[in-house]
């Protein structure tokens, strides 16, 4: 007896074993996604090369549809928005909502009494739109400001990815991102810190890019004076100075007051000042 409901445990196993196989049959090339309001077709990739006798096509534990040799009958929830190809037994589905994300799954008993089956999944995803970014309105000073980025828009989002100049952004000691994701913060800035700054919103069906340039202001510094140091008497004299600013320097010269005596404006000897005026500071150099 014991043998006996032994070997009933093992038949019920076999019959598991087998049912599992069959499920295999039908093959997806794998997970179909769609937009909101668009459409999506599930077809085996292998298809029974013999005739059915019964095709069913189900969402969860609802039936779409139901084909026999004569006839095909759509469910009425779905008789607006599929159409069934009785050859290769795809199943087109249209004004796809967020809902109709879930398990799809196609059962087929063929004319020679076989019972086929297969399952395809559907991700139903929102299209992203209006991505854009919020900076800081501020003037930034290199060493003193801090600058805060954030993005919003709208869709189903799954990834975040920001990009400085057409390169991935790292965090760092100074480069902070939010939890999400969706925002950047920056303290203090550097002038290594300008640039074009982008962020895109993306899911498989779509993306958007929002672009956004900051500006760090320094300076000046670096000023330097080039000319010649001695020239004849009547000669033009030529100077060229340069300073390290963004924005860049405004510049004025002016004639070293401590030379403004008679006996050296007799001789023509000067030497010249240089200031640069820029938004965080002014300062100065000499020609020597």
């Amino acid at each position: 007896m014991k043998q006996f409901l032994s070997n009933n445990r093992g038949i019920q196993t076999l019959k598991q074993k087998s049912c599992q196989y069959l499920g295999e049959d039908l093959q997806f090339s794998g997970q179909a996604n769609g937009a909101v309001g668009g459409s999506v077709v599930f077809a085996p990739d292998n298809p029974p090369s013999t005739s059915f006798d019964t095709v069913q096509w189900h969402f969860g534990t609802t039936i779409i549809l139901t084909a026999q040799s004569g006839s095909t009958v759509i469910a009425s929830a779905y008789r607006d928005r599929v159409s069934f190809d009785r050859n290769t037994l795809a199943l087109v589905l249209w004004n796809l909502r967020l809902d109709d994300s879930g398990i799809y799954r196609l059962t087929v008993v063929t004319s020679a009494g076989e019972t086929l089956t297969g399952e395809t999944s559907l991700q139903v995803f929102e299209k992203i739109t209006n991505v854009r970014l919020i900076g800081p309105e501020d003037l930034l000073i290199e060493g003193e400001s801090s600058a805060n980025i954030s993005s919003e828009g709208t869709g189903s989002i799954t990834s975040v990815q920001w990009m400085k100049d057409n390169s991935p952004l790292s965090p760092s000691n100074s480069i902070i991102f939010s939890s999400d994701n969706r925002s950047v913060s920056i303290s203090p800035v550097q002038r290594s810190d300008s640039g074009e700054y982008q962020c895109t919103y993306r899911n498989p069906i779509s993306s958007e890019t929002a672009k956004l340039s900051l500006i760090i202001n320094y300076g000046p510094e670096d000023i330097s004076i080039k000319g010649e140091d001695v020239v004849d008497l009547g000669v033009r004299v030529s100077l060229s100075c340069s300073a390290n600013s963004e924005p860049a320097a405004s510049r004025s010269y002016t004639v070293d007051p401590m030379h403004e005596t008679a006996s050296q404006k007799s001789s023509d000897t000067s030497s010249f000042f240089l200031f640069c005026t820029g938004p965080i500071k002014e300062d100065k150099t000499d020609s020597g």
